[in-house]
């Protein structure tokens, strides 16, 4: 019997991928994972990968931006940039195993005066048949996920008074129920804008707080939902299904940078920013009860990466100090790593995410370095780390037994599995 091709070895690897996408893991239909907190239900991972990397199952050309990768039903999504012949946003759908190009959704933009001006920043959401996307200018769309079909759409600063902050819109759609959220700090009172997530129309809008970065979260609470989001101006809660705010904590944020998306545990809300610090806030019995539990400004400042949270114990990349350990209930420092997770500088970054349910993460870092370590209060214990793609800020998707990444050039789905061929 004759050995195998590399083609055809490369052929059974896809296919590999393909059959056990749906059964061995979770798909990544959303910001931050099918649960929005980082984690994820991963397949057994070896304890090393082999030293020369990763097998690459395929690659495609895209163009800039920081906008997260998503994967659900067998395709991946992601947004870009083009700026020839014409500048434009495009939607991106992409079939997982084969990487084959299913469809895109184009529009016209102008990008003007945005700050950092490279492409969309929000991670497409998809849910029940459909994606959700929105552009660094405020073009929100519902698409058909399979045929990129329009659905409906909304020019968020043109027809609902959104206020583009400095560095473009960043939060991805957040589906809860029959209802899509957005955070685009409308005027008036539209900080947050619920639309009927089939027909598009307006359900409710709420609050007059401006736009921040931040991909607001869905937390259970006394067996009552409440929508918390993170704004320039204070740490919130609102009623999902009605927008009525049910309370507030003041939190002024330089720049307006409140990025990273808020973590819930142990009756504590907990965001972390880069210039004024950490704050936690305990929310009590009733669902307007909250109240500020403690804060630090010295060494728990984050910027874009969510921390994760694990058996009291939380991961925060700070600004200053690297991948950096603390109490989730008193803000009290256990360790920092020193930068070895991913390179200090000036705004460094590094996404997170736990596998399963023990203390084992995997990180995708900016340099492009894929990640395995422990994390637990003894330390940072790194197991082992390959380069998958260039110096980027987009958050990875992870599904099946593959995870998908992208840069401002280039989308790849790399296998978790399996070793790159010599």
């Amino acid at each position: 019997m004759n050995a195998p091709t590399a083609r055809q070895t490369i052929v059974v690897v896809i296919a590999m991928c393909a059959t056990l996408h749906s059964a061995s893991a979770e798909d990544w239909p959303r910001w931050r994972g099918p649960r929005g907190d980082g984690t994820w239900n991963a397949p057994k991972l070896p304890a090393k990968w082999s030293e020369g990397g990763l097998r690459q199952l395929w690659k495609q050309p895209v163009g800039g931006g920081d906008a997260g990768v998503t994967v659900a039903d067998g395709r991946v999504y992601t947004m870009d940039l083009q700026k020839e012949p014409a500048e434009v946003e495009r939607a991106l759908c992409f079939d997982a195993a084969s990487g084959k190009p299913l469809w895109t959704h184009t529009y016209a933009v102008a990008y003007g005066g945005l700050q950092h001006a490279n492409g969309p920043r929000a991670a497409p959401t998809v849910s029940d048949g459909r994606v959700y996307t929105l552009g660094a200018l405020g073009h929100l769309f519902c698409l058909d996920a399979a045929t990129g079909k329009l659905i409906w759409s909304k020019d968020m600063v043109r027809e609902h008074g959104a206020r583009r902050p400095m560095w473009g819109f960043a939060a991805s759609p957040l589906v809860f129920e029959n209802l899509v959220i957005v955070h685009t700090g409308a005027e008036p009172d539209g900080c947050y804008i619920a639309f009927d997530r089939k027909t598009g129309k307006q359900i409710w809008r709420s609050v007059a707080d401006r736009c921040g970065y931040c991909t607001p979260i869905i937390i259970n609470h006394n067996s009552q939902p409440q929508l918390i989001g993170w704004t320039p101006e204070n740490i919130r809660g609102l009623d999902p299904r009605d927008g009525k705010p049910l309370w507030a904590v003041p939190y002024k944020v330089t720049y307006g940078v409140s990025i990273a998306s808020p973590v819930f545990q142990e009756g504590i809300v907990l965001v972390c920013g880069y210039w004024e610090g950490s704050k936690a806030v305990r929310l009590g019995k009733t669902a307007t009860d909250a109240a500020l539990l403690w804060e630090e400004n010295q060494y728990l400042r984050g910027e874009m990466s969510q921390p994760l949270y694990r058996d009291g114990h939380v991961y925060l990349l700070d600004k200053s100090n690297g991948l950096t350990c603390f109490k989730l209930a008193t803000g009290e420092k256990v360790w920092d790593d020193g930068h070895r997770t991913t390179p200090k500088g000036h705004d460094p970054q590094a996404s997170l995410v736990w596998l399963n349910n023990g203390d084992r993460a995997i990180i995708l870092n900016a340099e492009g370095y894929l990640i395995l370590a422990r994390l637990n209060p003894a330390g940072y214990d790194e197991q082992s780390r390959t380069k998958i793609i260039g110096k980027t800020w987009a958050h990875p998707a992870f599904a099946g037994r593959c995870v998908f990444a992208r840069d401002g050039r280039e989308l790849v789905c790399v296998s978790l599995l399996e070793a790159a061929a010599n």
